[in-house]
C-alpha cells in the first residue's frame, strides 16, 4: 500500500463578490504584512549563527513556506474563478449565491447560503456549492422536498423559501 493520493476533486469557480474580495485581501495582506514580517524575522534569526538548530529560524522557514504556498494558490484561484454578480432570471429556483430556508424531518428550520468552494463558512450558514446538500437543492423551489445521502445517513429537507437576498433584507 503506497503513500500516492487520488487528486482532489476540481472545486467550482464560482464565487460572489465578498468571496473574491476577501481572497484579494488576503493576497495583500500575505505579500504586505506577513511576508515582509517573516522575512525579517528569519533573517535576524540567521544572523545568530549556526542554523540547523536555531528554532527561530527553521519555524520561520516553515512559516515562509506555508505563505508562499497560499500565495500561489490565491493567485492560481484568482486567475480562475468566475465572479457572480447577479440572481438568476427565475429567482424562484436554488442556483449559486441563493438563500435557502429549509425544514428537515425534526421540523427544525435552517438556512443557507449557496457559495463558492473558497467561501463556505457552517458557522454563518453558507455552504459550498459543491456540498452534497447544495448539489441536491440547485433547481429546487420553494416545496420541493430533497433528500441527501450523508455519511451519517439519509435525511430529507423541504424547501421552504428561496431567496437572493439575505434575509432580513428590504428587497
Amino acid at each position: 500500500m503506497g503513500r500516492q493520493r487520488l487528486p482532489q476533486p476540481k472545486s467550482s469557480a464560482y464565487i460572489t463578490p465578498e468571496g473574491a474580495n476577501q481572497l484579494r485581501d488576503e493576497l495583500d495582506r500575505l505579500w504586505r504584512v506577513e511576508r515582509p514580517k517573516v522575512t525579517q524575522a528569519v533573517s535576524e534569526a540567521a544572523a545568530q549563527g549556526d542554523r540547523s538548530e536555531n528554532a527561530e529560524y527553521i519555524y520561520g522557514k516553515k512559516r515562509l513556506r506555508e505563505i508562499d504556498r497560499r500565495i500561489r494558490y490565491i493567485q492560481k484561484r484568482l486567475d480562475e474563478i468566475k465572479v457572480v454578480d447577479r440572481a438568476p432570471e427565475d429567482t424562484g429556483k436554488v442556483f449559486f449565491g441563493a438563500w435557502v430556508r429549509l425544514e428537515d424531518d425534526d421540523g427544525k428550520t435552517h438556512t443557507y447560503r449557496i457559495v463558492g468552494a473558497d467561501e463556505f463558512d457552517p458557522a454563518r450558514g453558507w455552504i459550498s456549492v459543491d456540498s452534497p446538500l447544495a448539489r441536491v437543492l440547485l433547481k429546487k423551489g420553494a416545496g420541493d422536498e430533497v433528500e441527501v445521502h450523508l455519511p451519517t445517513g439519509r435525511k430529507a429537507y423541504w424547501v421552504l423559501a428561496v431567496s437572493y437576498q439575505p434575509p432580513g433584507s428590504a428587497g
